[in-house]
């Protein structure tokens, strides 16, 4: 079995979800993996992967609203603020999503449906430096 393994680095625009299904493609493409399994991890408290529509640009739109009410950046809601007002509610949204995305590969490629994409979701105001491993394991 092939194993091969990359950290993607990422700079974020602050608050938004930012498409990496090229990058992560490209890292498959490099693995020589025919028939396996692509792990992507994010490796941070504040931020998490999605995958999720990328076809109308309002889904994303949509769901960062949701969050935004479920979640809301309200000091009086949270004992930690160590790094701002958004830091405990990017903590929270990470927790409700995911750090970790396993995703078939067949015929060395990705096997996402037609309408998904994979996207780092970046859950602070400020831009910041991310950094995603991506492991590639199989034949």
């Amino acid at each position: 079995m092939k194993h091969h393994q990359i950290a993607l680095k990422i700079k974020t625009t602050g608050k938004s979800l930012h498409k990496i299904t090229n990058q992560i493609e490209q890292a498959v493409a490099k693995s020589s993996v025919v028939d396996g399994l692509c792990t992507v991890f994010v490796r941070h408290t504040s931020a998490s992967l999605l995958i999720q529509e990328n076809a109308d640009p309002d889904v994303l739109v949509d769901l960062e609203n949701f969050f935004a009410q479920l979640v809301p950046e309200d000091a009086m809601k949270y004992v930690h603020s160590t790094e701002g007002l958004d830091d405990m509610p990017a903590h929270i949204r990470s927790a409700l999503t995911h750090t970790s995305e396993n995703i078939p590969v067949s015929g060395g490629r990705l096997v996402l449906g037609t309408w998904q994409g994979v996207y780092l979701w970046e859950h602070r105001q400020r831009s910041h430096q991310r950094e995603i491993v991506v492991h590639v394991s199989g034949e």
